[in-house]
């Protein structure tokens, strides 16, 4: 069976197959939505072979000058590949609304045909990255590509079945406007979480809880200083100062192993938790 990153491999060379062909034929049948399709298919394929690259990446070890390894590497890749696909959609908007107000000639057959290759590669590469797609944000982020761009060579078929039939060539303009919208409106999403993650925005977890929580534990005064951050999309960072009453550090270090439990039940892989005693503090 193939892992992900043989599947990514192969479906990086069949999205740039897929991407020829698309071109080619949308230059020569005069398909703009072929073209658009075909313009997907290459940010297909740049997604996935970034998303390779960054998995790659990420699997490399910690040093003295990367302390927290290489992880947010994939949501780099995933940052800019979302927001070069909202860049190619910007340039489909424009020239669709610029050839509905001067069609052209487009020949249906052979639009139909490549559109056809077009639409049953892509579902084949989005069956191969599906089992992997919710591992990590940025096989996510390929997976969405791929999977859009099967939608979209779905619309380019049915438009050009409708333009064979009744020789209605708008369809064309109209169905890339319909697809550039929908790669936006999944991409916009991808954009926003990795912006979170890059930011450093609180991952959604809840600090009042986890506040009454850590304060109901006996001998402890008060929790607070919190600061909560991710460095890729699974590992959560926390950290917080705790006040404790007067007591040895045995009995200190008990409360902060209770506190290392509720952590992890709220989902929290890595925590530096400060406890003040009197006027001293000593991390656990």
């Amino acid at each position: 069976m193939l892992n992900l990153e043989k599947r990514m491999i192969l479906s990086v060379i069949l999205n740039f197959t897929i991407t020829l062909a698309e071109f080619i034929g949308g230059a020569i049948s005069g398909s703009l939505a072929l073209v658009s399709d075909a313009i997907h298919n290459f940010s297909d394929a740049t997604s996935i072979l970034g998303s390779y690259i960054a998995i790659r990446i990420g699997k490399r070890k910690k040093n003295e000058r990367f302390t927290f390894g290489y992880k947010r590497a994939e949501i780099l890749v995933a940052f800019v590949s979302s927001l070069t696909l909202l860049e190619v959609c910007l340039y489909l908007l424009i020239e669709s609304f610029k050839r509905l107000s001067g069609p052209v000639e487009i020949k249906s057959d052979l639009m139909l045909a490549v559109a056809l290759i077009g639409f049953f590669a892509n579902v084949f590469t989005a069956i191969l990255l599906h089992r992997h797609a919710s591992e990590s944000m940025n096989v996510r982020a390929a997976y969405l590509h791929v999977l859009s761009d099967s939608v979209s060579s779905a619309g380019v078929v049915i438009g050009a079945l409708i333009i064979r039939a009744f020789n209605v060539t708008f369809i064309d303009s109209v169905i890339t406007i319909i697809i550039a919208l929908y790669i936006s409106k999944e991409s916009l999403k991808i954009l926003k979480e990795c912006g979170n993650i890059l930011m450093e925005c609180s991952p959604n977890i809840d600090f009042k809880e986890i506040k009454r929580e850590i304060e109901s534990i006996e001998g402890v005064k008060d929790a607070h200083h919190f600061h909560a951050w991710r460095i890729g999309e699974k590992d959560l960072y926390f950290e917080c100062h705790v006040k404790v009453k007067d007591m040895p550090i045995s009995k200190a270090q008990k409360i902060k192993d209770e506190i290392v439990e509720i952590l992890r039940k709220h989902g929290i892989t890595h925590m530096n938790v400060q406890i003040e005693h009197h006027c001293n503090q000593f991390s656990c």
